[in-house]
């Protein structure tokens, strides 16, 4: 009856290794919002810099609406310009789902050449 001493040993075993595969499918789920609001950020500031090019003006405010709503507020998006060129950055915050893991910064950086007849 060796059996009888086993039985069990696989349930505890799993419960033991769901931990584990949690952990690893936050971690999974955290690269990829990383990875797509890197994208938004990228998005947001190729959008600043091409209408504040345009129109001299509301290059952050179009940089905010071309992203999703729920990023729009914690977006940050500066503004640089020259004769030759217009220099629009774009800062989102990535808040961590992993436990312990701090909040990372996607930064992304367009430029477009100064179309605005005023200069």
């Amino acid at each position: 009856m060796r059996r009888d001493r086993d039985r069990g040993q696989v349930a505890l075993e799993y419960i033991g290794f769901i931990p584990i595969l949690l952990f690893v499918a936050l971690c999974g789920i955290q690269l990829g919002w990383v990875a797509y609001v890197e994208q938004q950020a990228d998005t947001a500031a190729r959008t600043a810099a091409r209408v504040e090019a345009r129109k001299g003006e509301g290059g952050a405010a179009a940089g905010k609406a071309a992203i999703r709503p729920s990023l729009a507020p914690l977006a940050d998006i500066d503004i640089a310009r020259s004769p030759d060129a217009i220099t629009a950055t774009a800062r989102i915050t990535v808040r961590s789902i992993v436990p312990g893991l701090d909040p990372i910064e996607a930064e992304r950086t367009a430029v477009m050449p100064n179309d605005d007849p005023k200069g």
